[in-house]
C-alpha cells in the first residue's frame, strides 16, 4: 500500500502532495473523468503551412529547412497555436498540453535550434496559459500541462547494430535538457507536467530526476502525469518492458496519473490499460491514437470521432480510466465526442488492495 497517500472521501487512496499549482486536480479526478486535449500535430497539418510560414519574418534567412518544427510555431505563428488550444478548450478539454513535445535541446538539434529551446517552452506555455485563463470558470477550471516528450534519442538502446554498447545520448545530457525545458514551462505558468509517449524508461527517469531537482531548487511542486507507449502487440514499450515493469520502474515518482498514449488505437490498447487499472495506486490515463494510420483519411488515421469516443466510453464503463483524451489523428471533434460520451460515467475506483482499510 502506498504509505504516502491520504484516503479520499470515497475510501480510495491517492497521492498526497502539497501542490503549489494544480492542487484542485486530485479532487476533480475523484469526482469525474477528466478530459485531455487531442493531437497538436494533426491540427497543425490542417493549416498546410509551407517553409515560409514556419520561418516567419524572424527566421526568413535561416540556413536550414525548418518545415515540420512544430514547436517553433509558438514563436513564428503564435496565433495558430492559440487557435488550436481554443478549439480543444471549446470542445470540453479540462487539460491542454503545451506545444512543447520536441522543445528540448536534444530534439531541436535536428534543426540546429538548440539555443531556442527555452524560448520555445516559455512562448508555448504562455499561449496555453492565456487560453486556459480565458476559458476557466469556477465550475470548470482548466489546466495547463507542460508537455515533455521522449526526444528522438534513447539512453537504453544502441543506434549501431554492430556495437550494442554504443549510445547517442547520456542520462546526464537528458537530465540537463529536461531541466531547462521544465524550468521554462514552470516559469511561464504550467499547472502540471506530462512526461509522455515514453518508449524508453531510462529517458523518462532522466525527466523525472530533472523535475525532482527543479522542485527542490524552486520550492514549488506541481502534479506529474506519466504516459508510456506500447509500440506493438507484444505489450511492451520499445526498450523492452511490459506495462507492469514500466509501472514498477516509475511509481516511485508518485505520479498523479499513469497510463498510455499513442502508437496503438484504443481497441488494441485496451488489455494494457486494463492491466494498469488493476496495478496502479494512482489515477489511470488513456489517450490513444485515432486508430491506425490511414493516409486516405482527413486526419491521417482511421477512426472518426464517434468510433474513438465509443471505445473510450466502453473503457470508462468498465471502470478502467480516470482521464481520457486523444493522441495522433484526434481533433477537437474527437475530444468533443469523448467529453460527451464520458460525461455521465463514473471514474475508475482504486483497486481494493489500495482502498483505505478503515
Amino acid at each position: 500500500m502506498n504509505q504516502n497517500a491520504n484516503p479520499s472521501p470515497s475510501g480510495a487512496r491517492s497521492p498526497a502532495r502539497a501542490y503549489t499549482r494544480g492542487a484542485a486536480l486530485p479532487a476533480l479526478l475523484q469526482q469525474r473523468i477528466l478530459i485531455l486535449d487531442g493531437a497538436m500535430g494533426t491540427m497543425i497539418q490542417r493549416y498546410k503551412l509551407d517553409e515560409a510560414a514556419y520561418r516567419g519574418e524572424r527566421f526568413k534567412d535561416y540556413g536550414r529547412d525548418i518545415k515540420g518544427n512544430n514547436e517553433l510555431l509558438s514563436i513564428t505563428q503564435p496565433q495558430i497555436i492559440r487557435e488550436i488550444h481554443d478549439k480543444y478548450l471549446a470542445a470540453g478539454a479540462d487539460i491542454i498540453e503545451t506545444n512543447t513535445f520536441g522543445a528540448t535541446r536534444v530534439a531541436q538539434a535536428d534543426y540546429g535550434m538548440e539555443a531556442l529551446a527555452a524560448e520555445m517552452n516559455l512562448a508555448s506555455a504562455k499561449l496555453a496559459r492565456e487560453a486556459c485563463d480565458a476559458f476557466s470558470t469556477p465550475d470548470k477550471p482548466r489546466f495547463v500541462a507542460g508537455a515533455i516528450g521522449p526526444t528522438p534519442k534513447t539512453a537504453s538502446i544502441s543506434p549501431d547494430v554492430n556495437d550494442p554498447g554504443a549510445r547517442n545520448v547520456t542520462f546526464d545530457e537528458l537530465r540537463d535538457t529536461y531541466y531547462e525545458q521544465a524550468k521554462a514551462l514552470l516559469d511561464a505558468g504550467c499547472d502540471l507536467f506530462l512526461v509522455e509517449t515514453i518508449f524508453d524508461t531510462l529517458n523518462a527517469k532522466a525527466a523525472l530526476f530533472a523535475l525532482d531537482e527543479l522542485f527542490e531548487d524552486t520550492g514549488e511542486r506541481v502534479p506529474i502525469m506519466i504516459s508510456g507507449t506500447v509500440t506493438d502487440a507484444s505489450g511492451r514499450i520499445l526498450s523492452g518492458q511490459t506495462v507492469e515493469a514500466f509501472w514498477n520502474s516509475l511509481r516511485h515518482a508518485k505520479p498523479l496519473t499513469f497510463g498510455l498514449n499513442c502508437a496503438l488505437g484504443a481497441a488494441l490498447m485496451r488489455p494494457y490499460i486494463a492491466e494498469l487499472a488493476k496495478l496502479c495506486d494512482t489515477y489511470v490515463s488513456c489517450y490513444p491514437n485515432a486508430g491506425l494510420p490511414n493516409p486516405m483519411s482527413d486526419t491521417g488515421f482511421d477512426e472518426t470521432p464517434d468510433v474513438t469516443s465509443g471505445l473510450l466510453k466502453e473503457f470508462a464503463e468498465a471502470g478502467l480510466v480516470n482521464l481520457a483524451g486523444g493522441c495522433c489523428g484526434t481533433t477537437p471533434e474527437h475530444i468533443a465526442e469523448i467529453a460527451k460520451a464520458l460525461a455521465q460515467v463514473k471514474p475508475r475506483a482504486f483497486p481494493s488492495q489500495y482502498r483505505d482499510a478503515a
